[in-house]
Order: structure tokens, then sequence, then C-alpha cells
């Protein structure tokens, strides 16, 4: 079911939306060669803790994991694209680290992923994570009310294609809003006029993520972390965003 969202209640997701822009932030500048991806996930833990806020990750327990997650942040190194769990890994020179997080404040949820580059940055890399960025752009350009829910997909698609990485639908974007995962659904590659008529006061989390050579994933045996098939290397770039009457509405930044 759909919730339209208040002004209000948009203003609301919006402090949760800075406070993860925040956070990313901070873990994007500790991220260096040398540091341990335990070492990121207990910085995000103090961070929430401070703030106030509360993990929507912790205890997380969907249909595709293996028992309940128990981490407060996704952590993704090279062929690892989504729900990378943090474990004992030293982050070495050259790796691509996707960190996904969603947190709640007051009962509001906003949800934002990021990809870096560790130390000396493989042009390729930089490549596919601008084309996550610009995917990310796209959609959100497309997300005006009055279009249709296809129009955002369209954008993210045609971004990949052009940039010539395929595309996985089993995975996309999503609404949120009092929970992390709401309706509808949003695929990384759609038909522009198809689809839900996007209102003032939907809310969606956008989130572009491509792999190298393949749109097929496996997952690790710890049931969470999900890689690209052919073990080439992933990005992925998250916003949430409000759809309002002046144009689309980025809740995930600074400022």
């Amino acid at each position: 079911m759909l919730e339209l969202k208040t002004p209000r209640e948009i203003d609301a997701m919006r402090v949760t939306g800075a406070f993860i822009a925040e956070l990313l932030g901070d873990l994007a500048e500790r991220a260096q060669v040398g540091v341990n991806l335990l070492d990121l996930e207990l910085r995000a833990r103090k961070l929430i803790e401070q703030r106030g806020a509360v993990s929507c990750y912790w205890d997380y327990a969907p249909s595709f994991g293996r028992g309940p997650f128990r981490n407060v942040i996704c952590l993704s190194v090279n062929d690892a694209v989504l729900h990378g769990l943090p474990h004992d890994y030293v982050l070495r020179d050259g790796d691509l680290l996707s960190m996904d997080i969603a947190v709640s404040i007051d009962g509001w949820v906003a949800d934002s992923a990021r990809s870096v580059i560790i130390g000396t940055a493989d042009p390729d890399d930089r490549h596919l994570i601008d084309a996550t960025e610009r995917a990310l752009t796209a959609g959100i350009a497309a997300a005006r009310a009055g279009n249709r829910l296809g129009d955002i997909s369209a954008a993210i698609g045609t971004v990949a294609t052009a940039a010539g990485y395929p595309i996985n639908t089993e995975f996309g974007g999503h609404g949120l809003g009092r929970t992390m995962h709401e309706d509808p659904h949003v695929p990384n590659q759609g038909r522009a006029g198809r689809g839900l008529r996007l209102r003032p006061g939907l809310t969606l989390a956008l989130e572009p993520w491509f792999a190298r050579g393949t749109d097929k994933i496996v997952y690790d045996p710890d049931g969470w972390t999900i890689r690209s098939a052919d073990g080439s290397r992933t990005a992925h770039s998250e916003h949430t965003i409000a759809i309002t009457d002046d144009g689309p509405r980025i809740l995930t930044v600074l400022g």
C-alpha cells in the first residue's frame, strides 16, 4: 500500500537523511588503506547511538537472508555490491567499497549508499562509480509529479546501457517512510510512460547499482552478501527523495 507523506513528514525524513549523509561522509574519510571493515561498522554504531537514531538493518530478516542481519551498515567490497556483511577484512590499495545504510529518527526512515575507491583509483572503477551516480541523477530528474514510475527506471537504465553496463532488476529502489521498505519497487530498467503515476508526497529510495560484466548475481555462504556472478567489480549509489509539487527533493544530502 502506498502512503503519501505530508510536507511536515517529508521534513522529518529530511532530518534523518541529513544525518545519514553526514555519517557516510565520515566513513568515506575513514575508509583508507589498512582500515578494517569492522572498524567502520563500529564507527557507524557509535554515530547512530550518539544521534539517538535506530538502525533499520539490525535484526532485519527478509526472505532472502540467512538469519537476522546483525550489523548497522552494509559494507561491500569489489565484486560484492549489496548487503555485504561487515567482517574482518583490511582495506587494500585499489579496493572499491560500497556503503549502504538506513536508519530511523523519530519514526522516520531514510536510506542512502555511496561507493568509494580506496587509495589508487583504477580508471575503470572510477567510470563504473560515475555511471551509477549519473544514473541516480537521471532517475531523480525523472521523479516529477505526473510522470510514471517507468520514467525513473528508464532514465536509470538509459545511462547504464550507454555506459556499457548490463542491468539486474531483481534488486532496485523502493518506497520508504515509516519503514525501510514500502511500495513501490523501482527497478533500474523500465519503459518510459508506464507504471504508477507519481504524486506529491511519494517518497522513494532510488539506487542504481551495476557490475562491469554481468547482470547475474550470486550469494555468499553467509546468505546475505550479493556479488557479481562473474567476479567483476560493482558499484552502488542511492538517495532518498520525495516527489513534491516543486519537483524532486533529495533528502539524503547535507545542508
